[in-house]
């Protein structure tokens, strides 16, 4: 094991632990390709570079990342002028997006805290480090030399199960309620347990998600259903009272009626997108919302004469129950349509505002339960 030094009053102070890849054991088969030769394309040019965050995390876990960002000393000109096939993004804070094909490898730049864990500064990877979460998330992987560096005690709290904010217990939450709902998915996902100090500063701090924009929640709760323990983290966020600030009426339905509870469990566990159940393609949102469309719904009202209403009708309700998500029409309606689809009733879409027709192989109204009635 090695260390980093820095120097502060003419004297050499211990900065972070260097893990060879005997001590991390990260295999460089898991590392992404593409993340790699960004890495290796900005240190040829002399830029401290490395993998960060999620993904790190995610390998010292086994676990194979969903991504990989990346975080330099580079300014973004600068890693614009090396990555042809990168692109600038945002206002305040500019990141580079790297393109290979349909694949994005997201690069930004070390980040200060002169302005606080949510300004917008470029600063130093020493500070860059202070304004990331909890520990666990705070390590930086150089897959071109295969070292791991670690400032913050990470890979011991990783290796012994535990999630430790990096921020003061103050602040945290205050500048970030979204912080509270990611400590509680790392748990679940891992199979952990919050600290006991940690619940309670989480539980008693739940009515800051109030003042979160729809759109960050929906982000939240799409990467949450999207993820292989959706029902974990659910009934995690729920017993810390977090999951009514996400979905209020998925989760009253949950408090109040076990039958459904114990349905909606079993569908968020489901096939995800792009994967096929019971013959039908699923969409990453038929879990949140099928057994309510079919609790709420009355079936038997499907006619030829009145479709077009019917569905109005039903799309307003379910919009209205994932509220205040606001996922893309068009992913919605699908999501519908399949529901529709299962109960015998094919509606096909001709205009995504508001037309529709009924395709009737067999003209079947009712589904088959209530044919055969």
């Amino acid at each position: 094991m090695r260390y980093r030094y820095s120097q502060k009053n003419g004297r050499a102070e211990k900065q972070a632990v260097i893990y060879s890849q005997d001590e991390h054991h990260i295999q460089f088969s898991d590392i992404d390709g593409s993340a790699f030769s960004v890495c290796s394309m900005l240190q040829k040019v002399g830029y401290e570079t490395y993998i960060v965050g999620g993904a790190v995390r995610d390998l010292l876990l086994k676990r194979k990342p969903k991504d990989f960002d990346i975080a330099t000393e580079a300014r973004p000109p600068e890693i614009k002028r090396v990555i042809r096939n990168s692109r600038l993004i945002g206002r305040r804070f500019k990141l580079v997006h790297v393109f290979f094909g349909q694949k994005i490898i997201e690069v930004s730049t070390f980040r200060s805290i002169k302005d606080g864990t949510i300004g917008n500064t470029f600063g130093k990877i020493e500070e860059d480090v202070m304004r990331r979460d909890f520990t666990m998330n705070a390590l930086f992987y150089d897959p071109v030399k295969q070292l791991l560096l670690d400032y913050v005690g990470g890979v011991n709290d990783i290796r012994a199960k535990t999630v430790k904010p990096i921020i003061p217990a103050g602040v945290i939450f205050k500048e970030d309620p979204v912080r509270m709902i990611r400590a509680v998915k790392y748990c679940a996902m891992a199979g952990w347990t919050l600290p006991a100090a940690l619940y309670s500063k989480i539980r008693s701090q739940a009515p800051l998600l109030e003042t979160v924009s729809p759109s960050r929640l929906t982000e939240e709760i799409t990467k949450i259903i999207k993820s292989s323990s959706a029902p974990e983290i659910i009934k995690s966020l729920e017993d810390l009272n977090l999951f009514k600030y996400l979905q209020p009426a998925a989760s009253a339905l949950i408090k109040s009626d076990k039958a459904f509870a114990e349905k909606y469990f079993t569908s968020l566990a489901a096939p995800t997108e792009g994967k096929e159940k019971d013959g039908r393609v699923v969409s990453y949102l038929n879990g949140l919302i099928e057994d309510y469309l079919e609790l709420a719904t009355d079936w038997s009202l499907f006619t030829e004469k009145t479709a077009q209403d019917f569905y109005k009708e039903t799309f307003k309700k379910i919009r209205a129950f994932i509220q205040p998500m606001n996922p893309p029409r068009a992913e919605l309606e699908g999501a519908i349509r399949a529901i529709f689809t299962k109960q015998g009733l094919t509606v096909k879409k001709l205009r995504l505002q508001s037309r529709f027709s009924m395709r009737r192989g067999s003209r079947l109204v009712k589904n088959e339960n209530q044919k055969d009635q």
